[in-house]
């Protein structure tokens, strides 16, 4: 069918009217969409809440390796089920997977990043031998 056809087809004196604004808005919004992400963004604080929804990247992955290790040692309950769990072998694996995270990123990390990592390590292992020792007592 060619355009002459459908264009008779039409009662005369009608005109259709094409509504243009809806392409202006999304150029709009594209353009401002654009501006944002060209904007730098600001590093993740290492004091902000462990594992809070604006913390990303590396400290938000080893935060929530340390908030699992800490689940599977019982000393906190599971976010989304409320229940507490003992797991030592799962804990003691996320501990070695945090040290050795703190190993291979040495050199590599800021002040603040290695200084967490430190704390983390040595926090959770200090309790994961509270844990596996018959008096609950560290090992020395």
């Amino acid at each position: 069918m060619n355009e002459s056809n459908s264009a008779s087809r039409e009662p005369s004196g009608t005109h259709k009217k094409v509504d243009e604004n809806w392409k202006k808005q999304v150029e709009r919004e594209k353009d401002s969409k654009d501006e944002a992400e060209a904007k730098p963004q600001p590093e993740p604080r290492a004091d902000a809440g462990a594992g809070g929804p604006q913390q990303t990247g590396f400290i938000a992955f080893v935060s929530g390796l340390a908030m699992q290790a800490m689940m599977c040692m019982g000393e906190m309950p599971d976010p989304n089920t409320g229940l507490t769990r003992e797991n030592l072998a799962e804990a003691k694996y996320l501990i070695d997977i945090i040290a050795m995270l703190q190993e291979k990123t040495k050199g590599n990390l800021t002040q603040e990043e290695a200084a967490g990592m430190e704390e983390a390590v040595y926090g959770l292992r200090m309790r994961y031998v509270r844990k596996v020792s018959p008096d609950g007592q560290q090992e020395g």
